[in-house]
């Protein structure tokens, strides 16, 4: 009986991590920096970026990635801007969509809201996250740059 729980927990385990891209999250295990923010017309609108805080206050923080468990860290530290930490939780498809919860020290199954990015131009030390946000009634893509700590 155990072996049968055991194998369909198993099946269940590799069925679900199936549309996982798991070479692309290994790659981001580590430490990060966001190094740059870019959108059009950046010079002129303000984007709320994930609910927290003007884009630009992201420049500078630091993220941390697990991917043995899909979660990490991260904090807001630019001058001027509030400052903000939480642990998170996120994931990659084989399709490049990236999953990203900011949990606040909450389970991840109790927060409801999250946000779909996708990843772009990954490298060993860099990669970037798109975020398409609604400005004006136009979608506009907005670029944040990680780099390796």
């Amino acid at each position: 009986m155990k072996k049968i729980v055991f194998l369909c927990m198993m099946v269940a385990l590799v069925a679900s991590c199936g549309s996982l891209d798991q070479k692309s999250q290994v790659g981001l295990k580590g430490n990060w920096t966001i190094t740059q923010v870019t959108y059009p017309g950046s010079d002129y609108i303000k984007v709320n970026s994930f609910d927290i805080a003007d884009s630009k206050c992201f420049i500078g923080s630091n993220w941390s990635f697990v991917s043995n468990n899909n979660k990490g860290e991260m904090s807001l530290t630019q001058p001027g801007c509030p400052s903000f930490s939480s642990p998170i939780v996120w994931t990659i498809t084989k399709t490049g969509d990236f999953t990203l919860k900011i949990t606040e020290g909450e389970k991840a199954k109790r927060v409801s809201q999250g946000y779909y990015l996708k990843v772009r131009n990954q490298t060993d030390n860099s990669f970037q996250l798109v975020d398409n946000v609604n400005v004006g009634g136009n979608n506009v893509e907005v670029v944040y740059q990680f780099q390796r700590r």
